[in-house]
């Protein structure tokens, strides 16, 4: 899951960034209104944490522009001002969620993890794609109830192919959502994350049927074959 957090308090941000990072997600910091809406509207996010008191564009004026764009990227704002009117008027602009500061890191990565259990084929914390079950709440993944274990950018991965059974992901798709914007990724990371998955998931049980699928000249696709 790649998120985006625009905010303009640089500990704040970085606090925030740190705390989602050794949760296994992907993030980007932007701490102007003109950047944060620069990445916003131009790259692929799961959600942006918004700021509502931003240099340049205020955050109302981004949530207002992305939805105005058919931008339905999940928001959740941030914000000093926690008045009954300033909430209405956020989720008004297209806010999904609304916190006010300060806060605790606890309660914002479960507002995240509510709106990342949002898709369909998600059931309560729980991910499931044929006898593959991740526990996002606490990080177990397992196939045909025995346990597996992995690393963080590969449980990032595996949820990100978990969110979108049977849809075929780009290479780009992959790296946009599972790596951050500053990170060097080279041509073959994905192939070898891929292998490692596999490794972890297929190969111990070849009575069972694979999961994970290239497909050719395109990307890949997670689910039994058809």
């Amino acid at each position: 899951m790649r998120i985006l957090v625009i905010e303009d308090e640089h500990k704040i941000a970085n606090s925030i960034k740190r705390g989602l990072e050794q949760e296994t997600f992907a993030v980007d910091v932007a701490y102007t209104g003109e950047t944060g809406w620069d990445l916003a509207s131009s790259e692929d996010y799961d959600l942006v944490i918004l700021d509502l008191m931003l240099p340049g564009m205020s955050g109302m004026e981004i949530a207002k522009k992305l939805r105005g764009q058919k931008i339905h990227t999940p928001i959740l704002m941030l914000t000093a001002r926690g008045q009954i009117t300033d909430k209405v008027e956020g989720l008004d602009a297209g806010a999904d969620d609304y916190m006010t500061k300060p806060f605790a890191f606890e309660e914002l990565l479960a507002r995240v993890r509510a709106i990342a259990r949002r898709p369909k084929q998600s059931l309560g914390t729980t991910l499931v794609v044929s006898d593959l079950t991740m526990d996002t709440a606490h990080f177990e993944v397992r196939r045909a109830g025995k346990r597996i274990e992995l690393s963080a950018r590969e449980y990032a991965l595996l949820g990100y192919l978990m969110r979108h059974p049977g849809q075929i992901l780009t290479k780009g798709q992959i790296i946009g959502h599972v790596w951050d914007y500053e990170a060097d990724v080279l041509p073959n990371t994905v192939e070898v994350y891929m292998g490692y998955l596999r490794n972890k998931i297929d190969r111990p049980t070849p009575d069972k049927p694979e999961l994970i699928q290239t497909v050719r000249g395109f990307g890949y696709r997670l689910g039994e074959k058809k």
